[in-house]
């Protein structure tokens, strides 16, 4: 075990650890509307006589600020997925329009945006211990490689501590993008 290859490999595991985090916002909702809204969430459409996932059975667009177009790739599921978008834990409300959905996405009101920021937390939190668990990784790889022989005390420590710093840089960086996201949230 080479300590500057498990060096690259945690670093690697956390910043997975934030695109992971910036992914799952990309879904939760802000005033203005945006494909990965209904793209990366669960959204689950019947069909066929089995469930899949909306993005494989639609095109999904955003041609206005306050609406999402979806367009199936078959105009023959065009109820099921409007009624998979109704039921979603979402809240909209899709309208059908010829050989598409026509999904308006309505203006938060200050408590739902104040949920909205409460789920912004917890996904922040999420990460954070999927960070942590990603520091353990790297602190027990220090130990293997030290009972090894790979590294000597002083090593371990100077080995520990790079782990440490990557932590700390990368715990900074979702409290900067779950603050940012927050701030845009708030935004009326």
């Amino acid at each position: 075990m080479e300590p500057d290859l498990v060096i690259l490999e945690t670093e690697a595991s956390m910043e997975k650890c934030v695109e992971h985090l910036i992914h799952e916002f990309a879904g939760v909702r802000t005033g203005k509307a945006s494909p990965a809204l209904i793209e990366n969430l669960d959204v689950h459409v019947h069909v066929y006589g089995s469930v899949s996932k909306l993005k494989s059975l639609a095109v999904i667009s955003s041609p206005e600020p306050r609406m999402l177009v979806v367009q199936p790739f078959d105009p023959s599921t065009t109820r099921d997925i409007e009624r998979a978008i109704r039921e979603s834990k979402l809240g909209l409300n899709p309208a059908a329009a010829e050989r598409s959905l026509r999904v308006p996405i309505p203006e938060l009101s200050e408590e739902r945006r104040r949920e909205m920021v409460k789920l912004i937390k917890q996904l922040a939190e999420e990460a954070k211990v999927r960070l942590r668990a990603v520091r353990k990784d790297g602190m027990d790889s220090a130990k293997k490689m030290k009972a090894e022989n790979f590294l000597t005390e002083d090593g371990q420590k100077d080995f520990e501590k790079q782990v440490q710093e990557l932590t700390n840089r990368f715990t900074k960086r979702i409290d900067e993008v779950s603050t940012a996201k927050e701030a845009d949230l708030m935004k009326v």
